[in-house]
């Protein structure tokens, strides 16, 4: 969108979102709390707290005086006003398992749709105080000392280079999308397993090169789209597709290293 005055509305009113959240989620950070186990099949765990739902409640209040004919998906609750232009895509607590082993490394995710377009994206962690987010042409960070800074990708031209990370190797579950980690896996300096929404950031901070993900939900990805491209980096799925949908993701401070990644996923 070009009009910069709504898009700027959009940040503060993600601002708040988050605002909200943290202040829906730290009271039971690091604390005992009842876990519920979202997953189908018997031995899979996706576990949901009291957290993760108080925090999406609190969104959903704040956006629906804010932008009543705005539509939200989120990870808990499902959609609301799916056909409107603008869409909210939340995870009020992307990485409960880290949430849920008091780890820092989880973050409450706000992305804005136009469309199928992601316009604006914000990554909160409220425990460390770090803030993430998407302006018009840049991206920016705050920590605790609420001073604002610009972020930017780093240059790594080659991934002999590059510092990988992925969330979990186990999630590549289908042989050919073993292989295909694998063969990335093998060609980079070093990996670093864990770290979910947070270590996107890093990518886009300069601090990370290249993320290889797969069975991503839109609610896992949307929020973090234009903070990385915003930053100078790239995300697309392993076809070289939009990652709006989510899926099989890659994600490449540095677009060169982009290419070599698809020409071993695709």
């Amino acid at each position: 969108m070009s009009n910069k005055a709504g898009f700027e509305a959009f940040v503060a009113t993600a601002h708040e979102l988050a605002d909200a959240a943290g202040a829906a989620i730290l009271p039971h950070f690091r604390r005992r709390i009842e876990i519920e186990n979202k997953a189908s099949e018997r031995r899979g765990f996706d576990p949901v707290t009291a957290a993760d739902r108080a925090a999406e409640r609190a969104i959903s209040k704040l956006l629906a005086n804010r932008f009543p004919d705005h539509g939200l998906e989120g990870e808990e609750y499902g959609h609301r006003n799916p056909e409107a232009r603008f869409r909210w895509v939340v995870d009020p607590i992307d990485g409960t398992r880290a949430f849920i082993l008091g780890m820092p490394i989880w973050g409450t995710l706000i992305g804005l749709l136009d469309g199928e377009t992601p316009v604006m994206g914000m990554m909160d962690q409220p425990y460390t105080g770090e803030r993430f987010w998407s302006g018009q042409r840049a991206s920016y960070f705050r920590g605790r000392d609420g001073k604002e800074r610009r972020i930017k990708t780093r240059t790594c031209a080659s991934l002999a280079d590059a510092m990988l990370t992925t969330t979990d190797p186990e999630l590549f579950v289908s042989a050919k999308d073993k292989r295909a980690f694998r063969a990335v896996r093998e060609r980079v300096r070093a990996v670093r397993y864990g770290g979910d929404c947070y270590t996107y950031c890093l990518l886009a901070a300069g601090l990370v090169d290249i993320i290889v993900e797969t069975g991503l939900k839109p609610h896992d990805v949307v929020a973090l789209i234009p903070i990385i491209e915003r930053a100078g980096g790239r995300i697309t799925t392993w076809e070289g597709e939009s990652a709006v949908r989510g899926g099989r993701i890659v994600a490449t401070g540095d677009p060169r290293l982009h290419e070599q990644a698809l020409s071993l996923l695709a």
